[in-house]
């Protein structure tokens, strides 16, 4: 796993980030979880010129100091085992504001020992297959007039024009910050009319409120209506709670559709983190009214609350006829 890792975090440094020395680069880490101590080192090793800080046994103002040492173009690396706090120093917003790439592996506390090899494995980046994909299907989405994500004996219509879709493709070329949290591999996008969603769908797991991932044993049927959960006739108690939690300061709406790319991560080859695993190849809707990307009346950013990622049981999706994903494969 080791050569594995170094090759993906090479590509993703090198190709991705296109970072190139003489740059500088800082790597800030901490030591409070085996895989964050795995990535630590696999960075040191293709890094070797970096800027070491281990963030738990330094103050915040010698990281801060670090950062201002930096400049426009240089790389800043975080391997957090939890999430790190610097008071109101907002840590990743700063950096970008500063121009300085950013590669940031959040919550590696969350992933258990049986699961990091598939981690290791979601950090592969191939080129081609982003920037052909990704494109390719941003432009359907942008133009489509009627999307359908079909699972066993449902449907989900989407019949509205969608909102612009937003890469998460490892090409920052024509993005006004490079990089951001690590695994990648995501093209998203939501209605623009919400009530334009009905429908039926599966949903194979959903986030709890812990931010893992929790797997039932049989899919959860969602009833949508309008663009709102009305009903989850054979749901377990526990997504029953998701639903009850959310509905006392907001409705339930139907927000993001979410359409992962990253082959590592599958409906059986899964991550509990669920910040991690919404990559997974294939689609995730969010539930609640809370998108930070997309603006809807009456549904302030600051005041809106929940913003949960449920994943689909999908056997196919089409759009405006043309299918675009069937059976864990993109087809364009």
């Amino acid at each position: 796993m080791k050569s594995i890792l170094e090759q993906n975090l090479k590509d993703t440094v090198f190709t991705a980030i296109a970072y190139s020395p003489p740059a500088k680069a800082l790597l800030v880490f901490d030591t409070e979880s085996v895989l964050g101590n795995l990535l630590t080192a696999g960075y040191k090793t293709i890094l070797p010129d970096a800027q070491l800080i281990d963030f738990g046994q330094t103050t915040p103002g010698d990281v801060r100091g670090a950062i201002d040492a930096m400049s426009p173009g240089d790389l800043v690396v975080m391997v957090q085992s939890s999430s790190f706090r610097l008071n109101e120093f907002r840590f990743r917003l700063e950096l970008f504001n500063r121009k300085l790439k950013v590669i940031e592996h959040l919550h590696l506390g969350r992933v258990p020992d049986i699961e990091h090899e598939t981690y290791v494995d979601a950090l592969a980046y191939d080129p081609t297959y982003y920037r052909t994909l990704g494109p390719k299907l941003m432009e359907l989405i942008n133009n489509a007039k009627r999307i359908v994500v079909s699972c066993p004996g449902t449907e989900l219509v989407y019949d509205t024009p969608m909102e612009p879709a937003k890469p998460n493709l490892g090409d920052y070329s024509k993005m006004k910050n490079v990089g951001g949290m690590f695994p990648i591999g995501e093209v998203f996008t939501e209605p623009m009319n919400l009530d334009g969603v009905n429908g039926t769908v599966k949903l194979f797991g959903y986030g709890d409120e812990k931010f893992r991932v929790t797997f039932p044993p049989e899919p959860v049927t969602v009833i949508i209506e309008k663009g709102l959960i009305v009903a989850a006739p054979d749901a377990p108690e526990s997504f029953l709670a998701i639903l009850d939690q959310i509905r006392v300061d907001e409705p339930v709406w139907v927000r993001e559709l979410g359409f992962g790319m990253n082959r590592a991560l599958t409906k059986t080859r899964t991550l509990v983190d669920v910040g991690s695993y919404e990559r997974m190849c294939g689609i995730h809707l969010s539930l609640g009214q809370k998108h930070t990307i997309y603006a809807k009346a009456g549904m302030p950013k600051r005041s809106s609350r929940y913003h949960v990622d449920v994943f689909v049981d999908v056997t196919t999706v089409t759009i405006d006829g043309v299918v675009v994903y069937k059976d864990g494969t993109y087809c364009i």
